[in-house]
């Protein structure tokens, strides 16, 4: 039987010291720092959201006077709180969906530390799970506070820093990861497949000689995100891998988080848009979003087969692939600007059929108590 470690009345130290230094001069850090500066301002997929959105707002403008409504567009998903545009719950929409089709999940309630401890053990032990498990914040956005946890002691460790609900899912070991971004217009009866993306995880091969910080910075793609991945690394960041060890960099598919994307068109088949449209179809107040999946096998995976579903993301999600290093600035544009005419279309038609949309006033006050709750804080 799993049994998570007792509490202590004082954090968790951590369990093992750093197996090395970074060998890393003055000079190449300070160069080194000023080519990610200068890398991440040339490129696009680096510069913050609000830039693209305030590029957009003439389109936004023009979709609310044809739609005659500022916020039409939260009624894009009836099912899913203001659409899904910010603090939906991961496990309210997962919910919905049929349980075969998602890597099986446990909500853990808010408590103490060692409430929760216990209801993990007894969450595992009832359902025969076993170590490494994802946790993650119920809410929240962008990979934040997405963790990997190959022991008791780090899902101790895990609940000391995250007091709010707290979704506990097996591992799916993938190794592939994609978005699925689905639209389906209520007068339809099926839906299609926007866009694909398909994820690769950051990691680093170690040289027996070079810390992990090291290898990060002196590789031109991650030392454009060296502050995501060290801020996570902690003191792990000093450890010397050996020679030849794959060491992966973060668990969580997004783009912030240092996943790298690219657009997945080639996996579209018919026989996988139909099976995304059979699942979005299980619940019918879902017309527009991503779902992140994981999957083993390419060929399965066109087939509509051996995958399952980890998140289901609302009216906020993006469609991913743009952030492909392949694309340009107006490609991007181009699609967010497709994309959003749909949700704006999408929740015109469930207005119509008698969905409600959210005002201004509401929108905005949960947006403002979801940034004061942290809701856009980093990964730790």
């Amino acid at each position: 039987m799993t049994t998570l470690p007792a509490m202590s009345g004082r954090s968790v130290a951590r369990m093992s010291e750093p197996h090395g230094s970074s060998d890393l001069g003055a000079f190449e850090r300070s160069c080194l720092r000023l080519s990610a500066h200068i890398g991440r301002l040339a490129r696009w997929e680096f510069w913050p959201s609000w830039i693209l959105y305030a590029l957009l707002c003439p389109h936004f403008v023009r979709l609310a006077v044809k739609h005659r409504s500022l916020t039409v567009f939260t009624a894009a998903n009836p099912g899913i709180p203001l659409g899904g545009l910010v603090g939906e719950s991961k496990w309210g929409i997962l919910s919905q969906l049929p349980q075969g089709a998602i890597v099986p999940t446990a909500v853990i309630e808010q408590g103490s530390i060692q409430d929760r401890c216990a209801e993990l053990t007894r969450i595992m032990n009832s359902r025969q799970w076993s170590f490494p498990l994802i946790l993650k914040p119920d809410v929240g956005e962008r990979g934040s506070g997405v963790r990997l946890v190959r022991s008791a002691q780090a899902a101790l460790e895990y609940f000391e820093k995250h007091a709010e609900r707290v979704l506990a899912q097996i591992y799916h070991p993938g190794p592939f990861e994609v978005g699925v971004f689905y639209v389906r217009l209520p007068s339809k009866k099926c839906g299609r497949i926007f866009s694909i993306t398909h994820k690769v995880p950051p990691r680093v091969v170690g040289d027996g000689r070079s810390s992990l910080e090291t290898l990060i910075w002196r590789e031109p793609r991650l030392r454009l995100q060296a502050s995501v991945f060290l801020d996570r690394l902690g003191d792990e960041a000093q450890r010397v891998p050996q020679a030849g060890e794959d060491v992966l960099l973060a668990v969580a598919g997004n783009h912030c988080q240092g996943t790298m994307f690219f657009d997945g068109a080639r996996l579209v088949t018919p026989a996988l848009a139909r099976a995304i449209d059979r699942i979005a179809g299980a619940t019918p107040a879902f017309c527009f979003g991503r779902f992140d999946i994981r999957y083993e096998s390419a060929e399965e995976f066109k087939a509509g087969r051996g995958f399952r579903i980890i998140e289901l993301n609302g009216v906020l999600s993006e469609s991913t692939n743009i952030y492909d290093p392949a694309f340009g600035l107006f490609h991007g544009l181009g699609v967010l600007a497709q994309q959003w005419a749909l949700a704006f279309q999408i929740g015109s038609e469930n207005a119509a059929r008698g969905a409600r949309k959210a005002t201004v006033r509401e929108v905005l006050r949960e947006v403002i108590q979801h940034r004061a709750r942290g809701g856009d804080r980093k990964s730790d």
